[in-house]
C-alpha cells in the first residue's frame, strides 16, 4: 500500500462515500476534497466537510497507519494545527492536535471495494514488466485513450514550452533568433543536434540577417563556425568559402572554439553536416521573414511548400568537400519537415500563441493529427499491445505516457492507470 494511493483514492472520491463514518461512529459528508497539497504541510488544503453535522473547514492529512502521524513529528508542528479530518488506511491509534484536542479519523480499508484493491495491487505488481499496465493496456477504450494522449501531447506541448521560454529570454525576446537556434539544432538530428546547437549559439541572429541576402556568404558562415573549413582541400568553391569566411571573422569578430564538434559517423550521406547546412542556408536566403511565414501557414502542403528547398550548386555533387559524388538534387525530404514541425514548428506557434494570449489548440492538434505517426522502439512496443498510434499526436502523446508517467510510476496520476483500477 502507497500514500499516493490513498491521495488517489480521497481526491477522486474513489470508494463508497454515501455512509462513511468516523473511528468514533460520526457521520461524514465530504463537501471538498480540498485542493492537493504536492508541497510540504498538509496533503489537502481547504476541504471542506460536516462531521456529525458539524461544518468544518480546513486541511486533510492522509497515511497508512494513524500513527504515521507521530512518526512524522506532526503534533509539534502547527502547521497541521488545522487539520479537521485525519484519512487513514489502517487506524492503531488516536492523534491529537497541539492543543490536545483529537482529530477525527476516516479508516478508508473499511469502504474501498475489495475489486478496487485487487487492480490496484495487480497494477502495481512487480514482475519485469515494460510498464506497469502492460497485460491490461489493450482493454482501455478507444475514446478514453484518444482523449488521454490528446491531453498528454498537450502537456508535452507545454513543458517545450517552457524550454522555449528560456531561449527567447536568452534571445533579447527575438522570436526570429529563437526560430533560428531551435531550427539550426533539429538540422543536426540526434548525432549533431547539441553540436549544431552550439553552432548556433556562437553567431549572433543579426549576422545572419545580414548574410542571407548572399546564398555564399550564408553557407561560408554556417561552414565557418562549424569548423568544416580548416582542411586543406583545392577547389575553387571551397576556396572561396574560406576567404569569405575570413572576411567575416574580422568584420563580426567571430570564433568556433566553443562550438562543439562536428560529426559524420554513423549518418547517412543525406544526413551529412555539409548537406543539412547548406540546405539551411537556402532556406534561410529564399525566406528572409521565416518566422512570419511559418506564423501565418496552419496547413501541413503548405509546410511541405515553405521547406522545399535543397541545397547550392556545388553540393548537388558533393557530400563532402573532398570527394565528388554522382549528382543528384538533394531536396529536404517530407519526412524531414514532419521532423521539423514536430520538434520546432509545432512547438513554437503554440508557445508564440501562449505568449499573445491566444488559444490555438484546436489548429495545432488538426495539423499534428495530419502528420503521420513516428516510428521508434517506443511506439512501436506501445503498438504490439494495442495499435494506438497513428498520427504524429498520439506517437507524441505516447513518449509523454513512458517517460513522465510510465517511468515514473504515476499510474493514479494517468487516465490509463485510473480506467484499470475500476475496471470490472
Amino acid at each position: 500500500m502507497q500514500e499516493d494511493f490513498l491521495h488517489y483514492l480521497w481526491k477522486h472520491k474513489k470508494f463508497d462515500v454515501s455512509n462513511i463514518k468516523t473511528t468514533d461512529n460520526e457521520s461524514i459528508h465530504v463537501l471538498s476534497v480540498g485542493q492537493h497539497n504536492l508541497n510540504a504541510g498538509p496533503d489537502f488544503f481547504n476541504a471542506q466537510l460536516k462531521i456529525d453535522h458539524q461544518l468544518w473547514a480546513g486541511n486533510v492529512e492522509v497515511h497508512i497507519k494513524s500513527s504515521d502521524w507521530f512518526l512524522h513529528n506532526h503534533e509539534l508542528d502547527k502547521a497541521y494545527d488545522n487539520v479537521i479530518l485525519h484519512v487513514v488506511w489502517e487506524h492503531d491509534t488516536d492523534v491529537f492536535r497541539k492543543n490536545n484536542s483529537k482529530i477525527p479519523t476516516l479508516e478508508l480499508k473499511s469502504y474501498v471495494s475489495k475489486l478496487a484493491l485487487n487492480n490496484y495491487e495487480k497494477l502495481f505488481a512487480k514482475s519485469g514488466k515494460w510498464i506497469n499496465c502492460e497485460h491490461d493496456f489493450s482493454s482501455v477504450n478507444n475514446f478514453e485513450m484518444s482523449n488521454w494522449l490528446e491531453r498528454l501531447y498537450l502537456e508535452r506541448l507545454e513543458r517545450k514550452s517552457e524550454d522555449i521560454n528560456t531561449l527567447l529570454m536568452t534571445s533579447q525576446n527575438d522570436w526570429e533568433a529563437v526560430l533560428f537556434k531551435m531550427l539550426v539544432k533539429n538540422f543536426g538530428l540526434k548525432v549533431n543536434g547539441e553540436a549544431f546547437l552550439s553552432l548556433a549559439n556562437n553567431i549572433d541572429f543579426s549576422i545572419i540577417r545580414k548574410t542571407l541576402t548572399n546564398n555564399t556568404t550564408l553557407e561560408s558562415l554556417l561552414f565557418g563556425q562549424a569548423g568544416l573549413l580548416e582542411q586543406d582541400i583545392e577547389d575553387p568553391y571551397y576556396l572561396e568559402l574560406v576567404k569569405e569566411y575570413e572576411f567575416l571573422k574580422q568584420k563580426f569578430s567571430l570564433s568556433n572554439k566553443n562550438v562543439t564538434p562536428i560529426q559524420f559517423f554513423r549518418l547517412r550521406p543525406p544526413n551529412f553536416p555539409t548537406i543539412r547546412l547548406s540546405q539551411l542556408a537556402t532556406l534561410y536566403h529564399q525566406n528572409q521573414n521565416l518566422f512570419s511565414k511559418i506564423i501565418e501557414i496552419n496547413t501541413l502542403i503548405g509546410f511541405y511548400d515553405l521547406f522545399s528547398v535543397s541545397t547550392s550548386l556545388f553540393w548537388e555533387s558533393h557530400y563532402t568537400f573532398g570527394k565528388s559524388s554522382k549528382k543528384s538534387k538533394k531536396v529536404i525530404t517530407k519526412a524531414f519537415v514532419n521532423l521539423l514541425l514536430i520538434n520546432t514548428i509545432i512547438p513554437l506557434k503554440f508557445s508564440y500563441a501562449k505568449f499573445k494570449g491566444h488559444n490555438i489548440d484546436d489548429s495545432i492538434v488538426s495539423l499534428i493529427e495530419s502528420i503521420a505517426s513516428e516510428k521508434n522502439s517506443i511506439i512501436e512496443k506501445f503498438n504490439s499491445l494495442k495499435l494506438v498510434s497513428t498520427s504524429a499526436l498520439q506517437s507524441q502523446g505516447l513518449l509523454q505516457l513512458k517517460n513522465e508517467y510510465c517511468n515514473k510510476n504515476k499510474c493514479l496520476q494517468c487516465a490509463i492507470g485510473s480506467s484499470l483500477l475500476h475496471s470490472n
